[in-house]
């Protein structure tokens, strides 16, 4: 199955450039006061506010049009950050209504995740950047680095000080800053898209069981063989290149990290971590194992699996 996935992944794939997404760095939002607190599961946690940013910092969403347009003339497809940020509003009220029907387990994600996993981009181009003045003129200290949305590895990084010049706009001081690294950036980028297509996009697939009294558990065994080493044997024939490491496990729970999921479906639509994961769950619920499941979003690049509830 891995290889026919991986034929289609190819022929859809040849032409294909990564999804963009330019993002300011949080190191930038927390300088300009840009930052929101939320409860995740009793920590309180800082993150970046990109809502307020991209309402009222006319300066970023500038620098991200630049950034834009520098990199639509390269051919790569982008998702705008405010249009995104819209977006996850208008779902988040319905997200947080979300719960299994047994016992009660809401959708475990961040404000940040939940962003990430709305853009759908391959890769976050996050930007920083610093305003030197010297009398009249002015220079830009700029850091732009792609990160994959889905693990957050740096796969490409552009940084340095552009020329002074008498301009006073940020956007026309990043853009001459950044001219002589774009090409070597933007071929840092596709290098890392071409390997994903080659071996897969990396997530985490987790399962776990739900303490609501079923004899059910992961050694429970189904033709001589434990539900354990049934679904070792899933992950080798459905990952790409069988590539897959088993982190963790006991008989009510089992993590799944480094799991190489192809990046398109044998119909050449886009593969992610839910979709995997419904595969799997949709195995489980089949004869003979006839196992109620659940999936749960964990993030962009994780999913949780709830076995025996739904």
């Amino acid at each position: 199955m891995a290889a026919s996935l991986w034929a289609a992944a190819t022929v859809f794939g040849q032409a294909k450039k990564p999804k963009l997404m330019v993002m300011p760095s949080q190191i930038w939002c927390s300088e300009n006061g840009y930052t929101m607190s939320f409860d995740n599961q009793g920590t309180v946690e800082t993150i970046p506010d990109y809502k307020s940013a991209v309402q009222k910092d006319r300066n970023l969403m500038n620098v991200i049009s630049k950034i834009n347009i520098l990199m639509s003339e390269r051919g790569f497809p982008l998702q705008d950050l405010a249009q995104t940020v819209q977006s996850t509003q208008n779902i988040q009220a319905e997200n947080s209504l979300i719960t299994t029907k047994t016992s009660g387990a809401g959708l475990l994600e961040t404000p940040l995740e939940r962003l990430r996993r709305t853009a759908k981009a391959d890769i976050i181009l996050e930007v920083d950047w610093k305003v030197n003045e010297t009398g009249p003129k002015r220079s830009i200290t700029y850091n732009l680095r792609g990160l994959d949305a889905y693990t957050n590895k740096q796969v490409a990084g552009a940084q340095g000080t552009g020329a002074p010049s008498f301009t006073a706009e940020v956007p026309v001081l990043l853009e001459e800053a950044v001219q002589d690294n774009m090409d070597n950036f933007t071929a840092q980028l596709q290098a890392h898209f071409e390997d994903l297509m080659a071996n897969g996009r990396e997530v985490v697939i987790e399962l776990q069981l739900p303490d609501n009294g079923q004899e059910l558990d992961f050694e429970t065994e189904f033709g001589g063989k434990e539900l354990s080493e049934i679904l070792d044997d899933w992950m080798a024939e459905n990952t790409v290149e069988h590539r897959f490491s088993k982190a963790d496990g006991t008989e009510r729970w089992i993590l799944y990290d480094q799991v190489r999921i192809p990046l398109y479906k044998t119909n050449g639509a886009a593969m992610d971590t839910e979709g995997f994961a419904r595969q799997l769950r949709d195995f489980l619920r089949k004869p003979p194992y006839s196992i109620t499941c659940k999936v749960v979003n964990r993030g962009l690049g994780r999913c949780l699996i709830i076995v025996g509830e739904k």
